[in-house]
């Protein structure tokens, strides 16, 4: 227990040392601080008494009049040097028993004043036009509309003298040497101590003549000059123990260096830079010039330097931080980095410290006001986010309830003061539920705190005790929103809680970050969040795949000492690793040991990994797996248990082609416990299902209407984009094959009016309008070629569609039009197409020439005719034949006469070509049957196979390349259609 305290106290102790700023120089009673500050639209000068006594303002005409008591004694040296905007001049003058200290205005300006924080104010601006009213109205809204003018950048004088030569002067006093730079005008300076130097830096490139240094001085050895491309210098080679001080009289800069040196100072402020971004360090010096980087010969390397106006103002010690000190100084700030990315740099007259990654500073919370309960009351831990299971839950030997009504009695009585009532009381309160476990208890009482007090959401302990509270209660999403506060970015204990909240949310790399960025106050938890931390960065470092890691994790979670049940949890994560690592025999032993415990929590998963891995070593059958996943599944439920059991038994249902059951169980679990982070694998598992299903052609073992009938339960799981639309184009296809002809109509039109645009709508049409044809609906194919046309098309594309076009006027009678439609499309697609539109005509002539010149040479090829070969020569000897060419006639019998007995009806073609009747058929029956039926027969089974063979639209990938991008944007819709029956077309 000793060892304990003395560490947390030397912890604590570092922390103070690291941030907490040293006093500053007390200032002399009845000094006055002058302080100004710039902005746009005003400028604010306040003058704040040290030993609190309050000026009086008075106005007298130009004149603002600030009195103070007579023994007080202002430094108005810059605003008579340099007066801020609007100000002519500043004079001090004493009137009686009062000083007076007149501030001039300009007679364009204004000015209010006031008192604030301790200090009189004037804010001085600009006096708004008085002759705006006298303007014509046209040149008023012109001077109205017009932008305001951006306010030009100050330009400060050139101090630098004629000849660019700034010459020394040095006066040697009894115990003292009094050094002079006497410049043109007003300029920066600092003067600051290195080891065994003094520098002095002035924000001008001036050449600095030392040659009137005195020599043989104890007070220093030698004075040496630089130049720089923007900055002049001097260092003096004198002892740490020489005292240094600085002071300005218009545009001379004096440093003295001995003993007797003496005069004011003001202390320059470093503190943290507000806000919740990377750490770093701000300080307000009044005057601020430039920043430079001065060379150091001695050490070689690089001090930079924030120069300002005077009266002086400096860092009286040295400040040591992580990864740079800020030097003491008289005048001005300088910095020595120990690493290259930290800069400075200021914006008025606020001085920046810092580096991208932030600074290694002590956390906020270390200085944050704490509130201190009654004595014998819970008090805070060391850390905002610390638990002190040693201390809060105490009872005494009244027991829990007279200590809860004792702590509940001082937080009514404190919350009945309403808003001028303290916060001890109620934190108290809050750290002995906690502390006792109670979770829901402590986020009331925080909750009806901040009600009342809602600056108490500033306070890092508030925080972390609120954060500690909804973790405990399972509120993670709560409990983070609280430890992403600004005021607990950097603390360690608070890292802690959001690598654990992360866990619970499968966020593995978020995990380890905030893990390592808390390391620090590791030690300082209890047992049992040691092992809760560890266990929970030992499963990020799993899922991550870094298996050392996960294993040094988990040793440290094993050495806690800790009740069984934890240990038990903390071995299900090492049977994990082990799994991982290959060992399954010693993670099916670590499995088998927990489920038997009396933890149903801790049975389930173990059973759930034991039956997994005998399922995968052959040593059960499926059915038995199966089993078990579904007694689970009903046993435990509720978590991520219950999701892994689903998902186990789902992709055993997929194995065994158990579609439909896999995909409802899957889905129905997936909706059910949607907020769980572990139902987005779930979710993963149940998309790729149905991707494979009908996407990688799973689902093609089925019939096709129990595909379609699969596809409508499901249709929620189309994906968005171009697998979603090859999905449905793939499952027409299938329904085309068997005849559904309406269903696959009713597929692809949802496509098409609904999801696409452009190139992939055109095809999709096309492929639609086939379909209507193939289902005897021109009128409905004419109107999907219609509806998707569109200015760019790939020639091949434009010239089916253009087929189809034909063929569905052709299906209207609208011969003509399908002629002129069709144009001179030479391919064999349109010269067939030309024949039935002619045969249609009636033009036998015409009809008899064109099949014939379908069948080209054929009749010197060998071979049995084609049924589409054996259809066109029909055509033609009957077109001839009702034409009453005899010579044409002839010539096709000649040829062809040979193909007859291989023919699969030789009667027909014999009387087509020969005239020949026979008692089974007559030429006219011949001309009425064969023609039409049997071409349009030819050329559905021809588009069924060319729907087969057909690659993937434009636009859509092949269900290897799923998931790139489509050529044409995509309409936002669903991917499926509304739900239909499907039925035999």
């Amino acid at each position: 227990m000793n060892l304990s305290r003395a560490l947390r106290s030397g912890v604590a102790a570092i922390c103070i040392a690291c941030v907490a700023a040293p006093a500053g120089l007390a200032a002399p009673a009845g000094t006055i601080q002058v302080s100004v500050a710039d902005s746009k639209d005003f400028t604010r000068i306040e003058l704040k008494s040290s030993g609190g006594a309050k000026a009086a303002i008075r106005r007298e005409g130009h004149d603002v009049i600030l009195a103070f008591p007579r023994d007080a004694d202002p430094d108005i040296t810059r605003l008579k040097v340099d007066p801020p905007d609007g100000v002519k001049a500043v004079t001090a003058r004493r009137a009686g028993s009062k000083l007076e200290v007149v501030l001039t205005l300009a007679d364009d300006a204004d000015a209010n004043s006031g008192f604030a924080d301790g200090a009189a104010y004037l804010n001085v601006f600009k006096k708004k036009p008085q002759d705006a009213a006298a303007k014509p109205a046209e040149a008023k809204a012109e001077a109205e509309a017009a932008p305001a003018p951006e306010p030009e950048p100050v330009k400060r004088p050139d101090p630098i003298p004629a000849g660019g030569v700034v010459h020394m002067a040095a006066q040697v006093d009894p115990g003292k040497v009094t050094l002079s730079f006497p410049w043109a005008k007003p300029n920066g300076a600092a003067v600051f101590r290195r080891g065994d130097a003094v520098w002095v830096v002035f924000d001008a490139p001036a050449t600095l003549d030392v040659s009137r240094a005195p020599r043989g001085l104890r007070q220093f050895k030698g004075v040496t000059a630089y130049k720089g491309a923007d900055y002049s210098a001097v260092r003096i080679d004198a002892t740490s123990t020489t005292p240094v001080f600085a002071s300005n009289d218009g545009a001379t800069w004096t440093v003295t260096l001995g003993s007797a040196a003496s005069g004011k100072q003001s202390a320059v402020k470093v503190e943290r830079a507000p806000g919740g971004g990377p750490a770093a360090l701000s300080a307000a010096i009044a005057g601020v010039t430039k920043v430079v980087k001065v060379t150091d010969p001695a050490a070689g390397d690089a001090i930079t330097v924030a120069t300002a106006l005077g009266p002086a103002k400096g860092l009286p010690s040295r400040r040591e931080f992580v990864q740079m000190a800020l030097l003491p100084s008289a005048q001005g700030l300088a910095m020595e980095a120990y690493t290259d990315d930290v800069g400075m740099t200021f914006d008025g007259d606020l001085v920046s410290i810092g580096r991208p990654e932030g600074l290694a500073l002590s956390p906020q919370a270390a200085f944050a006001e704490r509130h201190t309960a009654e004595p014998g009351a819970p008090q805070p831990a060391g850390l905002p986010a610390l638990i002190d299971y040693e201390n809060w839950p105490r009872t005494g030997s009244g027991g829990f309830i007279a200590r809860y009504d004792a702590l509940l009695d001082a937080a009514s009585e404190e919350e009945a003061k309403g808003r001028d009532s303290g916060l001890a009381a109620r934190l108290a309160l809050a750290r002995f539920l906690v502390g006792s476990d109670l979770a829901y208890e402590a986020i009331g009482v925080l909750n009806g705190l901040a009600a009342q007090h809602p600056e108490a959401m500033d306070l890092p302990e508030f925080r972390g005790l609120r954060g500690v509270a909804r973790v405990l209660a399972h509120r993670y999403k709560e409990a983070e929103a609280d430890f992403s506060a600004p005021t607990l970015s950097d603390d360690p204990s608070s890292a802690l809680w959001r690598a654990y909240i992360a866990a619970q949310q499968n966020q593995w790399t978020e995990t380890r970050q905030q893990f390592t960025a808390g390391a620090e106050a590791f030690t300082r938890f209890s047992p049992l969040w040691r092992a809760r931390f560890a266990r929970a960065d030992a499963r990020a470092a799993l899922a991550l795949g870094d298996l050392e890691g996960a294993t040094k994790r988990i040793n440290v979670a094993l050495m806690s000492k800790v009740e069984p049940r934890e240990e038990l949890a903390t071995r299900l994560v090492q049977a994990r690793i082990l799994e991982a690592q290959g060992q399954t025999a010693w993670a099916l032993h670590i499995y088998d040991a927990v489920s038997h415990s009396s933890a149903d929590y801790l049975q389930a998963p173990a059973l759930l990994r034991a039956t997994e891995i005998r399922y995968q070593r052959g040593e059960i059958k499926p059915a038995k797996a199966a089993a078990v996943y579904d007694g689970l599944r009903y046993r435990w439920r509720g978590d991520a248990t219950e999701l892994e059991t689903i998902r186990a038994l789902g992709n055993l249902y997929l194995s065994q082609g158990r579609y439909r059951e896999a995909l409802e169980i899957l889905r129905t679990a997936g909706q059910r416990m949607a907020y769980m982070p572990q139902a987005a694998d779930l979710q993963a598992d149940l998309d790729h299902a149905f991707r494979g299903l009908f996407l990688d052609g799973l689902a093609d073992g089925l019939e096709p209407i129990q595909a379609l009938a699969m596809f409508y339960d499901f249709k929620d799981l189309t994906p968005p984009g171009a697998d979603g639309d090859l999905m449905v184009r793939k499952l027409a296809r299938r329904l085309v094959d068997v005849d559904l002809l309406p269903q696959a109509a009713e597929l692809l039109d949802y496509q098409v009016n609904n999801r696409l645009d452009g190139v992939p709508r055109a095809q999709v049409a096309t492929d639609l309008a086939t379909i209507y044809l193939m289902d005897h609906k021109p009128e409905k194919a004419l109107q999907a070629i219609n509806a998707s046309r569109t200015t760019i098309l790939p020639s091949a594309l434009n010239a089916e569609r253009r087929l189809v076009e034909a063929r569905a006027l052709m299906g209207l009678n609208r011969l003509d039009f399908a002629l002129e439609v069709l144009g001179k499309d030479a391919s064999p697609d349109g010269q067939a197409l030309r024949a039935e539109i002619t045969w249609k005509q009636k033009d036998w002539p015409a009809a008899g020439a064109q099949f014939e010149k379908l069948l080209g040479d054929r009749w010197k090829q060998p071979g049995a005719l084609s049924p589409e070969e054996e259809g066109d020569l029909l055509r033609a000897g009957v077109s001839y034949s009702l034409a009453g060419d005899e010579t044409s006639l002839a010539r096709l019998e000649q040829r062809y006469q040979g193909f007859f007995a291989q023919a699969s009806n030789p009667e027909a073609l014999k009387v087509a070509l020969t005239g020949v009747s026979t008692d089974r058929l007559s030429v006219s029956d011949f001309s009425r049957v064969s023609a039409n039926d049997a071409a349009f027969t030819g050329w559905v089974e021809k588009m069924k196979q060319k729907f087969r063979d057909k690659p993937a639209p434009v636009g859509a990938p092949t269900p290897k390349a799923a998931g790139a991008a489509p050529a044409a944007p995509a309409k936002q819709a669903s991917a499926s259609p509304p739900a239909a029956t499907p039925k035999k077309g």
